[in-house]
């Protein structure tokens, strides 16, 4: 497990073996994904959106673009 220290100035250095792992590099952007309470997960912002796929478990429910497209056609509607 890598561990870092937070800095007064609110800063820490990735350890080396997760920067590898991540591929970053200076200058590369990182983001912090609250995944339940307390609980965040680091990312690289550099990543393809398909390495996202399964981050949350599988969909509890299939829903098709018409379906997605219907409702917001109704929600847009109601919203006037």
């Amino acid at each position: 497990m890598s561990t870092a220290t937070l800095t007064s100035k609110g800063q820490i250095t990735i350890p080396v073996d997760v920067r590898n792992h991540l591929k970053v590099d200076a200058g590369d952007r990182v983001e912090f994904v609250l995944i339940a309470p307390g609980r965040y997960e680091f990312l690289a912002a550099n990543s393809e959106v398909s390495e996202l796929k399964g981050m949350f478990g599988p969909a509890k429910k299939v829903v098709s673009i018409e379906s997605m497209n219907a409702d917001i056609a109704k929600r847009a509607g109601s919203a006037r």
